[in-house]
């Protein structure tokens, strides 16, 4: 009975391994226009050996080998997106994926069975992760006053696991994380004209950050007379300009109108 009850766990053991093993899979993260490889755990194939490669998204196989037949070979999916990019290790039977696009992301997985008996079988979770800009700050005037100035960062770019910050020192003032491509990412910011602290706008994901960091005295310069902002002037050199762009336009359409009734 002692050794019924011994082998019942010993096969339960077992059991728990294979579903842990099974279900084991390998988080990569990368860089968009980075390159990246996908250890398949092989040290060196032999003969009898065969490799398959799927990516799951598309249940497709995306590479192959066989070294009693000669086979090392990659193939793209229907959509062609890794066309030229993807590479065998002929020695490893690893696949490298170069220059990767965000559509790369999703479960690969690799199949590898033993000319000495055995199939192994190993996920990968990869994530590529776009290439971020440098936030771009702004003055907002109108919410500027005689007092504060008011600032706007932005980002062109708007994907998931992505967040705009600003900061103060160390210290983060303020967030903003919207999973929504049709709108851009922005924060507005307020200072007094003569805040002497550090601030920075930072936009970043899971692996990579870009910063752009705040030069008050530029950005939020003030008149001289009265330390009121500028924004009035600015406002004011846009008025002009628009008018003079409309005086020329009203003199060119009489001119026109002139020659055609001389015609």
């Amino acid at each position: 009975m002692k050794k019924m009850f011994c082998s019942f766990v010993f096969c339960c053991l077992c059991f728990w391994r294979l579903v842990v093993f099974a279900d084991a899979v390998k988080n990569v993260s990368v860089k968009e226009g980075d390159s990246v490889t996908l250890e398949s755990g092989v040290t060196q194939i032999k003969e009898r050996d065969l490799i398959t490669w799927i990516f799951e998204p598309l249940k497709t196989k995306i590479a192959e080998i066989d070294k009693d037949a000669g086979i090392f070979k990659t193939s793209d999916v229907p959509d062609g997106r890794f066309r030229d990019r993807l590479k065998l290790d002929h020695q490893t039977g690893s696949l490298n994926i170069t220059n990767t696009r965000t559509t790369d992301s999703g479960e690969y997985k690799v199949t590898i069975s033993r000319s000495t008996g055995g199939t192994t079988t190993i996920r990968f979770n990869v994530t590529v992760y776009a290439r971020l800009p440098v936030p771009v700050l702004r003055r907002d005037c109108s919410s500027s006053s005689s007092s504060s100035c008011s600032l706007v960062c932005s980002s062109v770019v708007n994907v998931c696991d992505v967040t705009l910050s600003w900061y103060k020192g160390i210290s983060v003032l303020s967030s903003i994380s919207v999973c929504d491509l049709s709108i851009s990412l922005s924060l507005p910011l307020e200072v007094e004209y003569q805040d002497k602290n550090t601030y920075s706008c930072v936009l970043n994901n899971p692996i990579s950050n870009q910063t752009t960091h705040l030069d008050i005295n530029t950005l939020c310069h003030t008149c001289a007379e009265g330390h009121a902002p500028c924004c009035d002037s600015v406002e004011a050199v846009l008025r002009l300009a628009a008018a003079v762009l409309l005086v020329n336009d009203v003199r060119a359409a009489r001119g026109q109108m002139k020659k055609t009734e001389e015609i």
